[in-house]
């Protein structure tokens, strides 16, 4: 069959037979979601029978759920710190997996924790490959003709760090473009980048950010897709473009390549693509030159169909800035992954990005869900743990956190992901992703989670929208050096008329509206205990944020991983921020509160 004809599918008609075989195991899969969740348990608990870890729980090669769930803990990370440490320090025995650890992924972490190291195995990276190769056969539903143009993704890699045992120890991401799955992966036409190997792989970050985004402009108007792995991660890119577009434009003019490109497989690379190209030069030029940047995505690549990049959870407060430079692209969250584990995907990857749902993909792991209550406290380990739901039978609406047993050897892990359930695909459940579970700030009893540190955000912002001003970028502390504490937000803004921006009054009411927006246990603080200091807003100037990622990378984040921490508590961190503020507001009255009546 020619490609480009169609094959019908449940999902849609696939664009070519390749992809009608994406389409069919999906719906296979997700058809049969408890079979091969009872499949994959007997396989790991079969596989890892005679590892330390499983048999400290006398399962005696028992693979059934019942004697599974009867038998193994709930566990965290902390709980497995010393078999991990073991395995980094070279205890290559079967500790928690039956196959030998090939590497660890270290997750993003916290802005002052360590990162976690999480155990992989090499047949893994087929399993993320698998759901790689799912994404572009659903795209292909939803966006015809992208056989015709290419993705301008930025990418990036960290260099690797060994532990002690002589494992690499590096982010998931740096170990899929580092594989052959990725390097050598076959020519596909619906999935064409405009970076080339050499320059998703350069691990210096301006040499990298630099020739992808050359590369980008060379090919402009055959880029269809626009993306990074976050949202925060193609700003990046745009504030690149903003403070390096001269070069650039000069690079296309002449035809030879920046000095500063200095990495020897990158320049051999480059010289082959790089040709002069006057009237391009010319072209960007205009462009980057004018004041207003709105739309600049869509001027320079305007062939361009949809942004590929993450808007949810934490991501979402980017969604404004993101409209304002791509003049309201469609934006598409494709993937639900971690390091721990890839989860699943979007079946409906053009919605929008505040009904995002993913399907989990029941072939990846065993999937347990914890039902989540916001409204009660969590269990400790003193009580009777709640019990656990499995994949198949969670409900509609409900709330639970995601508890996961890996090829690997993770068993029964709390991921820390609080998802709700929002539909199925088949039998297979879809989840909108609602928060990480932690808890952001916190000065007195009060406690406040991300989600709803977000929403004060959101609500907030609607002051500033007569002012044509949004929020670029935000971070949170509880100051407790105050008597009372207080929580101190940071606000990096971008005003659209700098005639026309808020005044001290407007940003005033930003802090009584976000103080207004949070639980009544905080205002009770505020109005009734005295507990809580007045919320103060800290703006700083326009570009700290740029420099606290590059803080962050500096002592060894991933730049495809970083992530704002919405909550900082490192000295650096702080005295960095607390340089750059250009205006500081404090909530010029007490929000609203009123004694809950007892049930």
């Amino acid at each position: 069959m020619a490609v480009g004809s169609a094959v019908s599918s449940p999902l849609g008609p696939a664009a070519c037979d390749k992809d009608a075989k994406a389409l069919q195991f999906i719906e296979e899969t997700t058809r049969n979601a408890d079979l091969v969740q009872e499949r994959v348990l007997a396989e790991i608990l079969a596989r890892n029978a005679n590892t330390e870890y499983l048999k400290r729980f006398n399962l005696n090669g028992a693979t059934d759920r019942d004697t599974f769930k009867s038998k193994l803990p709930m566990i965290t990370y902390e709980d497995l710190q010393p078999e991990i440490q073991r395995i980094a320090n070279g205890d290559r025995s079967p500790i928690l997996s039956a196959h030998p650890i090939s590497e660890f992924l270290t997750s993003s972490g916290t802005s002052a924790g360590e990162r976690k190291l999480m155990p992989t195995i090499q047949e893994e990276l087929d399993r993320r490959q698998l759901l790689y190769s799912l994404l572009m056969p659903v795209m292909n539903l939803y966006v015809p003709g992208l056989d015709k143009g290419k993705g301008l993704y930025f990418l990036f890699v960290k260099s690797e760090t060994k532990t002690p045992g002589g494992l690499l120890a590096r982010p998931v991401l740096t170990s899929y473009y580092k594989s052959e799955h990725f390097k050598t992966r076959p020519y596909d036409p619906y999935n064409v980048y405009t970076s080339p190997n050499e320059a998703i792989l350069c691990p210096d970050s301006f040499q990298s950010m630099y020739t992808q985004m050359l590369c980008g402009l060379i090919q402009r108007n055959q880029v269809l897709r626009l993306g990074a792995v976050f949202a925060s991660g193609l700003l990046r890119a745009i504030h690149f473009l903003k403070l390096n577009w001269t070069q650039l434009v000069q690079d296309l003019k002449t035809g030879t390549l920046n000095p500063k490109i200095t990495d020897p497989a990158l320049k051999e690379t480059m010289t082959r693509i790089l040709k002069p190209d006057p009237e391009m030069s010319n072209f960007i030029t205009k462009e980057c030159s004018k004041e207003n940047w709105e739309g600049i995505l869509t001027r320079i690549w305007p062939n361009t169909k949809y942004l590929d990049v993450i808007v949810t959870g934490a991501m979402a407060q980017y969604i404004p800035t993101l409209d304002h430079y791509s003049g309201g692209l469609p934006l598409a969250c494709t993937m639900y992954a971690s390091s721990e584990c890839y989860f699943g995907l979007n079946l409906n990857p053009m919605c929008k990005p505040s009904e995002v749902s993913y399907t989990i993909m029941p072939n990846m792991a065993y999937f347990e869900f914890l039902p989540h209550d916001p409204n009660s406290a969590s269990w400790t380990i003193r009580d009777s743990p709640p019990k656990l739901v499995d994949l198949v039978d969670v409900e509609v609406g409900k709330e639970y956190e995601l508890v996961i047993s890996t090829y690997a050897g993770l068993c029964r892990y709390r991921v820390g992901d609080i998802l709700r359930v929002t539909g199925f695909h088949n039998s297979a459940p879809q989840f909108h992703f609602v928060r990480r579970k932690n808890v952001l700030l916190s000065i007195d009893s009060d406690k406040t989670d991300e989600a709803e540190l977000q929403k004060a955000v959101e609500n907030a912002l609607q002051l500033l929208k007569e002012f044509n001003t949004s929020v670029v970028e935000y971070t949170s502390y509880a100051d407790t050096k105050t008597i009372p504490g207080h929580y101190v937000i940071y606000w990096e803004l971008l005003v659209k008329d700098s005639a026309n921006s808020p005044s001290e009054e407007v940003l005033s009411q930003c802090c009584l509206a976000m103080e207004e927006s949070l639980n009544s246990v905080y205002r009770q603080g505020r109005v009734a205990d005295n507990s809580i200091g007045p919320l103060e807003i800290r703006v700083v100037k326009n570009g700290t944020f740029e420099e606290l990622m590059d803080y962050a990378i500096s002592r060894g984040a991933s730049i495809n991983q970083y992530k704002v921490p919405r909550c900082v508590n490192f000295t650096p961190i702080m005295e960095l921020l607390d340089s750059r503020v250009v205006s500081t507001h404090f909530s010029p009255a007490l929000p609203h509160w009123t004694p809950e009546r007892k049930r």
